[in-house]
């Protein structure tokens, strides 16, 4: 073989070689994550193709900032995405690529439990760290109890929106449902007494039953003379760290319901699906006392003198329980 054609050979097989190296590169494994089963890179906006490969590589989920430019522009272009990304330990160069263009971003979760003033949903958006900017306090009872997907970057006031917009969805499917004749005509007076419900009893069995009993009192003037709403009266539902006292009771705001008729002015809390249901279509009963029985729920009566032997039982339960908490000091 000639000198020039030792050459070419030689070329080409160098040219075989780094297409293989390239091809490996970008298919084959990436870097082990230095700690657990994927690393956390976050991409920033408009890094550009450059500044993506710059952070992935100072990151060590990649080996070649030059591979991944050239494979990014050749196959998704200006498509990539900013956010936070979870490269898992091995992950390949086209993967990532893949996930970048997708914009498999990490998703952070905020979870508001169905009772939570709405106070503690702005705190607890405004304490999440990875959101951006700052949440007012929504009106009362104007959010959707639920788990929320959010993503670093978000503004705290946007994610509070989307669960004022998730309730006003839900009351838009459950209103045109409900049951007729009900003791209240418009959707928020519905969510203020599914907020005292809510805050009722934590068991979802129960619900319902509890609803048609304050239905029954709306029904008959009655006044509902519900704890919960005195609280809120007095703590803003804040927990008061101690029993409910006389002057509790007898402490004149707009939300005690021992001394004033009717619904409150504005919900005490906000009210999950379950609650928003049992208040909407609730059962037929002529029931119109509970009280707690000792084990979780509540003893139901259609009489105050049933409601009495009720009330009786219970008086003897916790005097059990103090007795047997004085003998075990």
């Amino acid at each position: 073989m000639s000198r020039g054609g030792r050459l070419r050979a030689f070329l080409l097989v160098l040219l075989i070689a780094g297409a293989g190296l390239f091809g490996f590169l970008y298919l084959g494994p990436g870097p082990r994550a230095p700690q657990g089963a994927a690393t956390t890179v976050i991409l920033q906006k408009g890094a550009g193709i450059g500044g993506i490969a710059g952070a992935l590589k100072a990151a060590g989920v990649i080996r070649s900032q030059i591979v991944f430019m050239v494979m990014a522009k050749l196959t998704a272009g200006s498509r990539l995405k900013a956010g936070e990304y979870e490269i898992r330990s091995g992950e390949s160069v086209a993967a990532i690529i893949a996930d970048v263009k997708a914009g498999r971003v990490v998703r952070h979760l905020i979870t508001i439990p169905e009772g939570w003033t709405s106070q503690m949903a702005a705190e607890a958006v405004n304490a999440a760290p990875w959101l951006a900017g700052h949440a007012e306090t929504p009106p009362e009872g104007s959010l959707l109890p639920n788990t929320y997907q959010v993503q670093r970057g978000d503004d705290r006031q946007k994610v509070v929106e989307r669960m004022q917009a998730a309730q006003r969805k839900l009351l838009a499917e459950l209103w045109p449902r409900r049951a007729p004749g009900l003791p209240f005509t418009t959707p928020d007076q519905a969510v203020t007494l599914a907020s005292i419900v809510e805050k009722e009893t934590a068991l979802a069995a129960e619900r319902p039953r509890i609803a048609a009993v304050f239905e029954n009192r709306l029904r008959a003037g009655m006044r509902l003379e519900s704890d919960p709403t005195v609280i809120y009266g007095v703590s803003k539902g804040a927990p008061l760290g101690r029993a409910i006292s006389v002057a509790d009771l007898a402490t004149a705001t707009p939300f005690n319901t021992y001394l004033l008729v009717g619904l409150p002015p504005t919900p005490i809390a906000n009210p999950g699906r379950a609650s928003l249901e049992a208040v909407l279509n609730p059962p037929q009963t002529n029931e119109l006392y509970f009280v707690a029985n000792g084990a979780g729920g509540h003893s139901f009566a259609s009489s105050f003198d049933e409601h009495q032997k009720n009330v009786a039982r219970w008086r003897e339960i916790e005097k059990a329980r103090t007795a047997g908490a004085g003998e075990a000091q």
